[in-house]
């Protein structure tokens, strides 16, 4: 309890051997000096069962110890101005935890990482944030383009006569083979027997054989470059040669 006539609250200035700082504070005299301890815990971050305390008058004499957790700050001869010192006996010291390179980290490889659900890049996938939103834009334009090319291949039928017509190449004629998915390359493929020897293999690829025909007469191209039609077989004068 408080003296009559003596203000309810102090204000004191707080320093402490852990952290080299000053902070004026106002505290309640009705105070017990656990109870203050504890909230110079949030002021000076040492631990209030480790603390000790020294008053000192306002021109830094030292007066007495607050050393008697059950008594009341107002019981001490605090007054405005006062500085109470907190000593920290915890063994910690100045700028300890201010190395990083002296705290033990928890380390997990990024494999593991990719296998949590409770994690930032989980949540960042889920929501589609950051880097994932790029990420779920290509995807996006990925699928369109996997139904644009599976309605080209669908109206190109096996057996069909065809030109391929790329840019900066000449246009080659031959039949269609093969019109579907690979497993070589993703997406839609057209397999072409040319009618010339300008293919790249016999219909097989990566030892898969999708359709037959001499080597390199043997194509895949995208959908795209494929025109189906009537499109007879050139003749290059060959049966002239002897």
């Amino acid at each position: 309890m408080s003296v009559t006539g003596t203000p309810a609250l102090v204000s004191v200035s707080i320093s402490s051997s852990l952290n080299s700082f000053r902070a004026l504070k106002r505290y309640a005299r009705g105070l017990t000096i656990a109870e203050f301890k504890c909230k110079l815990e949030l002021v000076v971050g040492s631990p209030a069962s480790c603390m000790e305390l020294e008053l000192y008058t306002p021109d830094d004499k030292f007066v007495m110890k607050l050393d008697r957790d059950e008594a009341l700050l107002g019981s001490y001869p605090v007054d405005d101005g006062c500085r109470i010192h907190v000593i920290d006996q915890s063994g910690a010291t100045m700028g300890e935890y201010e190395d990083v390179s002296k705290v033990e980290k928890f380390q997990i490889s990024d494999t593991e990482y990719e296998k949590r659900t409770d994690s930032a890049r989980s949540f960042m996938k889920r929501s589609h944030l950051g880097q994932y939103k790029e990420d779920l834009a290509k995807e996006s334009d990925l699928e369109q383009k996997l139904v644009e090319e599976k309605a080209l291949v669908e109206a190109i039928s096996v057996g069909a006569r065809c030109e391929v017509r790329v840019s900066g190449q000449p246009n080659k004629r031959g039949t269609v083979m093969y019109a579907g998915l690979t497993e070589f390359k993703p997406g839609y493929w057209v397999g072409i027997k040319y009618d010339e020897p300008l293919g790249k293999h016999d219909g097989s690829v990566n030892g898969k054989q999708y359709f037959e025909c001499q080597p390199k007469y043997g194509a895949f191209v995208k959908p795209q470059y494929v025109t189906v039609g009537d499109f007879p077989e050139e003749d290059y004068g060959l049966d002239d040669e002897m």
